[in-house]
């Protein structure tokens, strides 16, 4: 049986739980806030919405909400998105990678304490 798989982006608002389906940017300069389809990545400078939120967005006095008039949709799982999984799995699991760990390659990153080790073989 194969599963599959998705990473659910989830709604920015405290308490929220509802998956994402728009993306809140602001225009500091004109005082305009922009609700517009899910953003294909996450950014630090915006906000991931549900619906419930995106439509119900209100501005402070004097800024304008432009407001994406179209249908807000859960985006699904592209053939591009399995194929790149495929590929970091592919990747992870390469005999030749997994020697170079156990031979003191360096790791760095946010799991760089991790190393693959190989099965020992059967005598």
């Amino acid at each position: 049986m194969v599963a599959a798989v998705r990473s659910v982006r989830r709604c920015s608002r405290t308490g929220c739980t509802n998956p994402a389906v728009a993306t809140l940017t602001y225009a500091y300069a004109d005082s305009t806030a922009v609700v517009g389809p899910l953003a294909t990545f996450a950014e630090p400078h915006s906000y991931d919405l549900c619906e419930a939120h995106a439509m119900r967005l209100t501005a402070p006095k004097g800024w304008e909400v432009v407001r994406y008039e179209g249908e807000f949709a859960i985006p699904q799982p592209t053939v591009d998105d399995l194929t790149a999984l495929a590929e970091a799995v592919r990747e992870a699991g390469r005999v030749d990678r997994a020697h170079e760990a156990v031979e003191g390659t360096i790791s760095r990153g946010p799991r760089a304490h991790l190393r693959v080790i190989p099965t020992p073989p059967e005598d």
